[in-house]
């Protein structure tokens, strides 16, 4: 099924000049890893502490394009330039749930925002990105199917935040493309699933 994440290829190929640079500097893929999920950290606090301003709503679609630049990069850093590590995999599959969380669930304190669809959606995300990886444990291979994997969620509440944060007001709207997400999620967890046990089966 269709997913922002089929344009990843063309992504890191934009980004592969700078991956090489960091890589001449020194910079470790688990070192990007872990700035990534700090700075997710920090940009969900702002949103959190202030769920009545816009300022941090604004903030939120530019840093999630920059987030998507790092996971990118810590990849290309780890399978391009020897960085593959046992601790590279655990703090990529943790960090991504974790700035995931730190991003979106502070979300359920801004009043455009539905809290109960919020907590849901995060909730859901953390499933879908637990099926992805529970795939391996059966034989298959990590699971990044859509319709709503982490690159579609960053570019829906991106586009969410900006609306609100320029001043949109909320309401049905919101709601309905919230219970959407929540509804593809769902989705997302299920195509995952089901490939995965197909892909196992095929092995056998």
């Amino acid at each position: 099924m269709a997913s922002i994440y089929n344009i990843k290829p063309a992504f890191q190929n934009l980004l592969r000049p700078i991956t090489r640079s960091l890589a001449r500097a020194g910079v470790t893929a688990n070192q990007v890893t872990v700035a990534a999920a700090l700075l997710s950290a920090a940009v969900g606090a702002c949103i959190g502490f202030y769920p009545t301003a816009r300022w941090p709503l604004l903030v939120l679609p530019g840093f999630l394009f920059v987030r998507m630049a790092l996971n990118a990069i810590d990849g290309m850093l780890a399978r391009e330039h020897n960085m593959k590590s046992s601790l590279g995999a655990v703090l990529n599959e943790i960090g991504d749930v974790l700035a995931d969380t730190a991003l979106y669930l502070p979300l359920a304190l801004v009043p455009d925002f539905s809290a109960l669809l919020i907590v849901l959606i995060t909730l859901l995300a953390i499933i879908s990105e637990m099926t992805g990886v529970v795939a391996v444990q059966i034989g298959a291979t990590r699971r990044y199917d859509g319709p709503m994997g982490k690159s579609d969620r960053a570019f829906v509440f991106g586009l969410l935040a900006l609306l609100v944060g320029l001043g949109v007001p909320g309401g049905l709207w919101l709601a309905a493309v919230q219970a959407a997400v929540g509804a593809l999620l769902c989705l997302t967890i299920y195509n995952r699933a089901r490939r995965a046990l197909a892909e196992a089966s095929a092995r056998r």
